[in-house]
């Protein structure tokens, strides 16, 4: 019902004492039986309402789309981006509610993106010709997708959405990629680069997410909120690329050697996610573990029961790091240097209370 933010805000406004909100996160830890810290807590629905208001304002939004765009194809994305900052107003600024708040900053940022994409479905072939060619198209993407990362930094000002930040990371990622791919050109497998360029913003990504996570350790205030977000967006850009370029994603068999690769690599990503404490890499990669693990049973003859014994292993596997995550958690994190081990999320939570942001 209440977040890790909203307590430290109590804090702040001197609703409660310091020592009475240390005092009600150990008591849910020793109730939980888990430090609050490794329960990944982030505001999603605050009650029924949420999903009420979400409803109410998706069903809004498509409306006022659909009237623009029956006047200009480029006013229904417009349409809906003024309407989801008036909407957010109020339910995100007055209201504080979280899931609307959530639908509102993707309807904004899609809907500024949406806005240009109108724009050049209408006048594009005017301005640019019938082919303004790989290049163009690649700039003219990246132009787009940096208005909308300029647009969400705006909308981050003024209403500090934690997933805003995502949102306009994922647009920053996007016109990086374009530029790069406007300047290279697309080679004979564009499949290959495009990955590549993936994989690699989803590198920065992921330690943009560490720098967030570095300045809440004990994950009491908003920042750990927005590093949630930022690893939810970097794990499918580096698990997908991954995977896609040892060849899981065609659909075909991949063999026993890249099975096993595929397995050790989710391994890997288990490791990670103990080490930073987030879970996101590891249910990024699961569709492709599961594939690979299929092949592996199916590769020693167990045709008829691959699927239900591949179910078994990976379900029980996860449910187990799940019920011993701070044991496992103790143990990576032990075995790493001092220096780098103080810059991950703490293992306790006897560190004195943040202020929040």
């Amino acid at each position: 019902m209440y977040s890790e933010s909203d307590l430290q805000a109590a804090v702040d406004a001197k609703v409660l004492t310091p020592e009475a909100a240390m005092a009600f996160r150990s008591h849910i830890a020793s109730a939980r039986s888990a430090p609050a810290a490794d329960e990944e807590s982030f505001r999603l629905i605050t009650g029924f309402n949420d999903i009420f208001v979400s409803i109410a304002a998706i069903i809004l939004l498509v409306a006022v789309a659909w009237i623009g765009q029956s006047i200009h194809t480029a006013l229904g994305g417009a349409f809906v981006a003024l309407s989801a900052w008036f909407l957010a107003e109020y339910f995100t600024r007055k209201r504080r509610m979280a899931l609307p708040s959530i639908v509102l900053v993707l309807a904004f940022s899609g809907g500024v993106f949406a806005t240009m994409v109108g724009f050049l479905v209408e006048h594009g072939e005017a301005i640019f010709g019938n082919d303004p060619g790989e290049t163009v198209g690649a700039i003219l993407i990246g132009a787009m997708a940096l208005i909308t990362a300029a647009a969400t930094w705006a909308h981050w000002r003024r209403f500090m959405v934690p997933i805003t930040v995502a949102a306009g990371t994922a647009a920053l990622a996007a016109t990086a990629v374009a530029l790069v791919l406007s300047i290279t050109g697309m080679p004979e497998r564009p499949d290959a680069l495009v990955m590549s360029l993936v994989l690699t913003a989803g590198i920065g990504v992921f330690a943009l997410a560490m720098w967030w996570d570095r300045s809440d350790r004990v994950r009491q205030t908003r920042r750990s909120d927005v590093a949630f977000w930022l690893h939810l967006l970097a794990a499918p850009m580096i698990a997908h690329p991954i995977f896609h370029l040892l060849g899981v994603t065609e659909g075909n068999d991949i063999g026993s050697g890249a099975a096993v690769m595929v397995v050790g690599i989710y391994v890997l990503f288990g490791l990670i996610a103990l080490a930073i404490d987030r879970r996101a890499l590891l249910v990024s990669a699961l569709a492709y573990v599961l594939f690979a693990l299929t092949q592996l049973f199916r590769e020693f003859g167990a045709v008829e029961l691959n699927v239900a014994l591949t179910a078994f292993v990976i379900g029980s596997a996860l449910l187990l790091l799940s019920a011993f995550w701070q044991n496992a958690r103790a143990v990576v994190v032990g075995f790493l240097p001092d220096n780098l081990a103080n810059q991950l999320p703490a293992t306790t939570r006897l560190v004195s209370p943040q202020p929040a942001s």
